[in-house]
Parts: C-alpha cells; sequence; structure tokens
C-alpha cells in the first residue's frame, strides 16, 4: 500500500474557511446561520419556562375548580415541566463542571 502525504496548503485552507491568510472574514463570504449554541440553549431555557408557567397555570385552574381543565392535564404538564427542569439542571452541572476542568488544565 503506497501512501503519500501531498504538502499542507495553508491558503487554500483559510479559503475554504471564508478567511483571509490573515484570519480576517472574506468579504462577500456568507457567514453560516443558526445563531449558534448561546441561542440553542435560550431558546431551551425559554421552553423549560414556559412549560412551568404552563403547568402552575393549569394548577391554578384546577384549584379555582374550572371544568375546562382537568387533572390529568394538569399533572402530566407538571411532570413535564419537572423533567424539563432536571434536564436544564444536568445541562448546567455539566456545563460548570466542564468550565471547572477547562481552568484547572495547565498550560
Amino acid at each position: 500500500m503506497n501512501v503519500t502525504l501531498k504538502p499542507f496548503d495553508f491558503a487554500q485552507a483559510v479559503a475554504r474557511a471564508g478567511l483571509t491568510t490573515r484570519g480576517e472574514p472574506i468579504a462577500g463570504a456568507t457567514a453560516v446561520q443558526g445563531g449558534g449554541f448561546a441561542q440553542a440553549l435560550t431558546q431551551a431555557l425559554g421552553a423549560v419556562s414556559a412549560s412551568q408557567n404552563e403547568a402552575a397555570r393549569l394548577q391554578r385552574e384546577v384549584q379555582l375548580d374550572n371544568p375546562t381543565v382537568s387533572l390529568e392535564e394538569t399533572m402530566i404538564a407538571m411532570q413535564k415541566a419537572q423533567l424539563g427542569f432536571q434536564a436544564t439542571l444536568q445541562v448546567r452541572n455539566r456545563l460548570v463542571q466542564a468550565y471547572s476542568d477547562i481552568m484547572n488544565m495547565q498550560v
């Protein structure tokens, strides 16, 4: 088996990344849309908050004897809110642990 390595072309690599050789974005290059990790985390926290608010609203309605709101629906909403909160808490714990690990690395 014959394996040959091609020389690394830095200019081609940075051009593929949409950068100039000085590391600046190429004029006219389109950035990747989507928002990234911060936006995804914000949306997830918003969804958890919304589910907790919905569960609290349903609890109030059940306590006020609203005939259109069932106890089963309320209990399911409460469980969904609790699971979402627990998952969020685990993500936060993992992020804090990763940050601590990175900060304790020796350079």
